[in-house]
């Protein structure tokens, strides 16, 4: 028995090795494995005027930074989008994560010296990416219905933090429902501007302008923000959009110009369903800040020099929801959060998102497909946490040395998540439950 039992283990050993070994004697080559990984996952930024700092559109181009791919896209850094695999919900709209089987391509394209490989009768795969200055839905909605555009304003090459906050009409003569939103700042004012939030006002009763709600949020990187299908952000007839952008002069992340830009203009590019959309969408959803309040001292986020703090904040609601997106914001200091639900009635925890590689250069409203979106009963717990290390082993962390407090400042923090949330009554809570179980079953 045991002389059987050795026999298989070493015909099984045998067996791994040789197929380690012509795994091994396999040649990946830039034209035939790596040339279309590159086109697909990375060109998009790393093409002429894009916001990459050099440009992948070749083999010649690709080569010399071979190693430093193989480390980023290896670790998950590129392309950029910070969301753990394996917690929580995986299904996203937008995801730019890269398949592992395309990583461990190039991680042994890489290995194998990075050969060009025999294009035979092929060319290099021509990328089917966008104008870098083009609207980032226009190929699948056509340009804005609407667009607005902040007073120009200079921004110098170096100095402190800087807050413009225009008025711009939107010029809409009845109320609409959004169907997508992005802000986009001109040409190479994109690492100068932190962030670029956008709330909207309405005419009441007596022909004053007051606050209707937040219309959507910018920040460095994001790519844009879709409303699902069947529910309603409203515009307000005649809107009023009051802008609160944030500039930071000379620049932060590797695309910064340190160097004056003139008439800086963000424009915030609004596509709206047809008329009459709203009667077959009879939930309004909003989009919202979250504050996240435990953890902070006096009011004040704050971290020691050289020390770590943690933050985590409740949430709740008298009715039943569904949570479509979760954004967190933080600054430098910043490096990792979490979403979590706890139910109650049963006293379950469920985890539902987690990034522990965050970065405050890339911002992403990571957007849940509508079949796995969160459906949460009235009295569920919204659960927010984030975690800040100013010490030295953070390489955004600009100075070790200084106490951290909260604040609007790119070297303050902030501790808050921007939340998309679809307000449901009982029954369409209980319908969407039965729609889910039923397509489970089948």
């Amino acid at each position: 028995m045991r002389i059987a039992q050795k026999s298989s283990l070493l015909t099984g050993a045998v067996l791994m090795a040789l197929g380690l070994q012509a795994q091994a004697q396999e040649q990946i080559t830039y034209a035939d494995h790596v040339a279309q990984i590159i086109t697909d996952n990375c060109v998009v930024c790393h093409q002429e005027g894009g916001i990459g700092p050099m440009q992948f559109t070749s083999y010649e181009q690709v080569r010399p930074w071979a190693p430093l791919i193989q480390m980023r896209v290896a670790n998950r850094e590129m392309p950029p989008y910070a969301y753990d695999q394996h917690i929580g919900i995986q299904d996203l709209q937008a995801d730019w994560r890269m398949d592992q089987e395309d990583i461990d391509t190039i991680v042994a394209w890489v290995d194998q010296g990075a050969p060009l490989g025999d294009w035979g009768d092929r060319s290099h795969p021509v990328p089917d990416v966008r104008d870098p200055e083009e609207w980032n839905f226009a190929e699948d909605y056509g340009q804005p219905d609407i667009v607005v555009a902040s007073t120009p304003i200079d921004i110098p090459a170096n100095g402190n933090d800087m807050w413009h906050s225009p008025y711009n009409m939107a010029n809409n003569a009845s109320d609409r429902c959004i169907q997508a939103l992005q802000v986009k700042p001109q040409s190479h004012a994109k690492a100068v501007v932190h962030h670029a939030n956008t709330s909207v006002e309405a005419l009441n009763e007596d022909g004053e302008y007051e606050r209707y709600g937040q219309l959507n949020e910018y920040a460095m990187g994001k790519w844009g923000e879709v409303v699902p299908e069947g529910v309603c952000r409203t515009l307000p007839e005649n809107a009023r959009i009051r802008w609160s952008i944030h500039l930071y002069p000379g620049g932060v992340g590797p695309t910064a110009q340190g160097q004056i830009i003139r008439d800086n203009v963000v424009e915030l590019g609004i596509w709206l369903h047809d008329d009459g959309y709203e009667t077959v969408a009879p939930y309004k959803q909003d989009l919202s800040l979250y504050g996240i309040r435990e953890g902070y001292e006096g009011g004040q986020l704050i971290v020691p020099p050289h020390g770590t703090t943690m933050t985590q904040g409740f949430h709740s609601f008298d009715h039943p929801i569904r949570l479509d997106s979760f954004q967190p914001h933080g600054h430098l200091r910043m490096n990792a959060a979490s979403l979590e639900i706890f139910y109650p009635e049963s006293g379950r925890t469920e985890a539902v998102s987690q990034i522990s590689n965050w970065s405050a250069t890339w911002h992403h409203s990571h957007l849940y497909e509508p079949d796995v979106a969160p459906l949460l009963p009235a009295g569920a717990v919204l659960i927010i946490k984030q975690w800040y290390d100013n010490t030295a082993n953070n390489p955004n962390n600009p100075d070790p040395d200084q106490w951290v407090y909260g604040g609007s400042r790119t070297g303050d923090e902030m501790s808050h998540a921007w939340l998309a949330i679809t307000h449901l009554d009982d029954e369409g809570y209980e319908a969407l439950l039965a729609e889910r179980e039923a397509n489970d079953a089948d």
